[in-house]
């Protein structure tokens, strides 16, 4: 019998550049569900493989609610994951999810994105043209993953320029590793959110936020949903732009094919999406005990859906370590999937879209100017997800 202090460690040291950790590997070779113990200290389950995800995915028994929320199991001490955790009945998280789902869709239906298309290739554009203006080399990472990815995101909820720097200054506090700091900063981020809510109701437009405010919503309510989507929305798109660039450098190939047909560019993302590897972050809890994989879950655990192990699964896709832009179907989970599948997905499509093919048709002859050995991934917290530095020359 494995004690808790025998489980394997899950998520403390920095994952290699886009390879996972030996361990990781290991337990999805020994087993579709695997006991683990978190960095939190806590005890857990954590799902490797794809069907099982997908099964879960699909299982009403699994949620954010648990019994007693503050005793609850954690994967990471944060106060936004934390946030993540209810008291409420499963079918009432599942009737709140809903109307959350509707909310979103209203804002990011693909029809809505591709009409402000043109609004993100200027943002993308104006960052070349001053990366292009001081010369090389450049460090991708600072220059353009984050400074486009947090311009172009806040663009399309409809944070006001004048706001925007203050705003992301007050979720790193928030996504800060001292936990206090972390806490302290919680009520004034969410006051900011609420506070642009109101200011935005004389002067709306076509945004997330004025959708948000046509819907009802009171300030506070959007100023929670405000912060909650550019925390779950940048340190993403950040990682993402940052590995698939590294990738379209290491496959050349791929690349040419992507820049040639926008079709086959709209599946490089979807391929980058899946062949970038991230830590399984986000709590769920069983309402009720669970038989999967051979084990039986029990009410309250929490459970990990690993959804990059999933998406390198050699049970569901054919040569899972290739990058293929052309991959077809690319059933990755990395937006969710069925009820549970992202909302902001058609947005996120666009911009790393737009990204990738701005930055390789103005720069063709872009290319590392260190040696890949030399590069080292983002050491985390708040916004900031892909790699510690990216420096690039052409």
């Amino acid at each position: 019998m494995t004690t808790s202090q025998e489980l394997p460690l899950i998520g403390v040291e920095l994952p290699s550049i886009l390879t996972f950790s030996e361990l990781r590997l290991q337990l999805q070779e020994q087993a579709p569900v695997c006991r683990i113990r978190t960095p939190a200290g806590d005890e857990g389950w954590l799902v490797t493989r794809h069907a099982e995800v997908k099964s879960l995915l699909q299982n009403q028994k699994l949620g954010r609610s648990h019994k007693d929320p503050a005793s609850a199991p954690r994967f990471l001490r944060n106060p936004m994951l934390d946030m993540l955790v209810t008291s409420d009945d499963i079918e009432v998280e599942k009737e709140r999810h809903e109307q959350k789902r509707v909310l979103y869709t209203k804002s990011f239906a693909a029809r809505r994105v591709i009409e402000r298309k043109e609004r993100v290739i200027g943002i993308a554009n104006a960052k070349l043209d001053a990366i292009i203006a001081a010369g090389p080399p450049v460090d991708l990472h600072d220059a353009y993953s984050m400074d486009y990815s947090q311009q172009a995101l806040c663009d399309m909820v409809g944070i006001p320029e004048e706001d925007r720097r203050k705003l992301l200054d007050m979720m790193d506090t928030v996504g800060a590793s001292d936990q206090d700091q972390a806490e302290a900063g919680m009520d004034p981020l969410f006051g900011f959110g609420a506070d642009i809510g109101e200011r935005r109701r004389s002067d709306l437009g076509d945004d997330v936020i004025s959708r948000f405010i046509e819907s009802g919503l009171t300030n506070e309510e959007i100023g929670l949903h405000v912060v909650t989507l550019l925390f779950t929305g940048l340190s993403g798109l950040a990682s993402h732009l940052d590995f698939g660039v590294l990738l379209f450098l290491r496959n050349p190939e791929q690349l040419a094919k992507a820049l040639a047909d926008p079709e086959i560019m709209a599946r490089a993302v979807d391929e980058v999406m899946r062949a970038t590897i991230s830590s399984p972050v986000l709590p769920r809890y069983a309402s009720e005990d669970i038989e999967i994989g051979g084990v039986t879950i029990r009410e309250g655990d929490l459970v990990m859906l690993d959804f990059s192990l999933a998406n390198f699964d050699a049970r569901a896709f054919d040569e899972p370590h290739r990058f293929d832009v052309t991959r077809s179907p690319n059933h990755h989970f990395t937006f969710g999937h069925g009820m549970r599948h992202c909302t902001g997905a058609p947005l996120v499509r666009i911009i790393l879209a737009v990204a990738y093919t701005t930055l390789f048709e103005r720069l063709p002859g872009l290319r590392l100017a260190v040696p890949e050995s030399a590069l080292e991934t983002h050491p985390g917290g708040r916004l900031a997800g892909g790699l510690e530095k990216f420096p690039l020359t052409w």
